[in-house]
């Protein structure tokens, strides 16, 4: 059997890893989630916290991540590491999360997201109850979601054709939004930038408030000191939609065999990728705030606040502007995590614990049948409507598994110090202490202040429990 179909080729250097860290996460988030934090915590300063702290825990994850991807340059990436760390129950249990709803609802997400913004071009895709083809049971399917479902039809298609192919997508549409994103903030600040519209912003900018919409005018009610239990609240929930906005770096883990010079070009990728994506989510909603008034920000039609300050900025023509940068972007998004998702069902499968063809690679030395099985459960999450309120509820579980993650650092040094560390985690261990106990405290506020966005992420979970022994069994027989 000839070599490409039984391992990866390393093919990948380190600007096409690290356009699929800042690719994999700038999806339609940047463009949407900040009225709902303006909503959550009401003022300009808290606004800017919220990505900051965003920031600062993504690129500490990174930095610790670096380490970890040091000592395990291969396919699989997190739940390789959860796996050499812990057992393989606990990366069984991580990567039939990744596998249900983590990966794939992303995917259905970021694909719908797509048609959102193409409907401003063709107004067909549009999910107006007007629009509705049929019922599906009790599911109403509208054209968007069958375009969404080619758009990742053809995306895994192009990518079981070999990596050269997903990988020129990737750096292409990468660039693509990274300058329209740029060019954006730019031109926000010099031609939509209001004097009056930023001081006002920032006056009292640290008092919290919870802003809900009134009868045609704007109300604020329940001022929360900065420092109470219910401000702390309100920064877990605003966290959810911002950190979903600044995830899916970890997806370069996942493609490591396929990565030139891994125990390098991985952790140099995840600190590049986290730190160009965090400045330019800062610099968006510094600009948002120097083009729009906070009530404007918080309701934002359809919480489209990019669409709102792109129209202040170049008139009427700025909504197709800014679709078309959704469209670019959402775009080179899903083919990052199409790419990457798949590498990580393959390595369960090399480990019996996943279909056994999901662990073989075709002639172009792809996953062939793993990409497949990706793109059904993806499109289905789309047919059924729920990967929103899904990716909702797993935003707790995405942040658990990180924190296990990165206190298995702390449990490798000490059970397995013999392993080449070519790459140590900067600041350990008191940077990885502070991600996980940032990440523990907005695991405990969420399941305090917000439980519908726990118990129904960790069922999910939960269910893999009896699936891992079965698969365990199997693999006996």
């Amino acid at each position: 059997m000839a070599e490409s179909t039984t391992s990866f080729k390393p093919t990948l250097g380190l600007l096409d890893a690290t356009m699929l860290v800042a690719g994999s996460m700038i999806g339609s988030g940047i463009f949407i989630v900040s009225a709902d934090i303006t909503r959550n915590v009401g003022s300009a300063g808290w606004l800017i916290a919220v990505w900051l702290l965003t920031g600062f825990m993504t690129l500490t994850a990174a930095l610790s991540y670096g380490e970890l991807s040091a000592m395990f340059p291969k396919a699989g990436g997190q739940y390789v590491y959860l796996k050499e760390s812990y057992n393989k129950l606990t990366g069984f249990l991580y990567g039939w999360s990744f596998f249900s709803v983590i990966q794939t609802g992303t995917i259905a997400a970021v694909g719908v997201a797509f048609c959102k913004f193409a409907a401003y071009f063709f107004p067909v895709l549009e999910m107006n109850e007007s629009d509705v083809l049929f019922l599906l049971g009790p599911f109403k399917i509208y054209p968007a979601q069958f375009v969404s479902i080619f758009i990742i039809v053809l995306l895994t298609y192009i990518n079981t054709k070999g990596v050269q192919g997903g990988k020129m997508i990737q750096t292409v549409f990468t660039v693509t939004k990274l300058l329209s994103l740029f060019g954006l903030i730019v031109f926000g600040f010099i031609l939509g930038a209001n004097a009056e519209v930023w001081n006002t912003n920032w006056t009292d900018a640290w008092t919290m408030k919870s802003m809900t919409k009134g009868t045609g005018e704007l109300s604020t009610a329940i001022i929360m000191p900065v420092l109470g239990a219910g401000a702390l609240g309100a920064i877990a929930a605003s966290m959810v939609g911002s950190i979903f906005s600044s995830d899916a770096w970890n997806n370069v883990t996942f493609i490591a065999g396929e990565i030139k010079n891994p125990q390098k070009n991985i952790g140099l990728s995840l600190f590049l990728g986290t730190l160009i994506v965090t400045l330019i989510y800062v610099s968006a909603n510094l600009m948002y705030l120097s083009v729009l008034p906070l009530d404007k920000i918080a309701f934002a039609e359809s919480d489209r606040v990019a669409v709102t300050a792109s129209n202040i900025i170049f008139g009427g023509i700025g909504t197709y502007i800014i679709a078309a940068m959704i469209m670019v972007s959402t775009f080179g998004c899903n083919n990052g995590l199409i790419l990457a998702g798949a590498r990580v069902y393959y390595t369960m499968a090399q480990d019996g614990l996943f279909f056994k063809k999901a662990g073989e690679l075709n002639k172009n030395a792809v996953p062939e049948w793993a990409l497949w099985a990706q793109c059904i459960v993806a499109s289905l999450l789309c047919l059924s409507g729920r990967y929103g309120d899904l990716l909702d509820m797993v935003s707790f579980i995405v942040v658990i598994f990180y924190v296990l993650t990165i206190a298995g650092i702390f449990i490798l040094r000490k059970t397995r110090p013999e392993i080449p560390r070519p790459y140590k985690a900067i600041g350990y261990p008191i940077l990885p202490a502070i991600y996980m106990i940032m990440g523990i405290s907005f695991c405990v506020l969420l399941i305090i202040y917000k439980p519908q966005f726990t118990w129904p992420g960790l069922i999910i979970t939960l269910l893999g429990i009896p699936l891992y022994y079965i698969a365990v069994r199997n693999a006996k027989k």
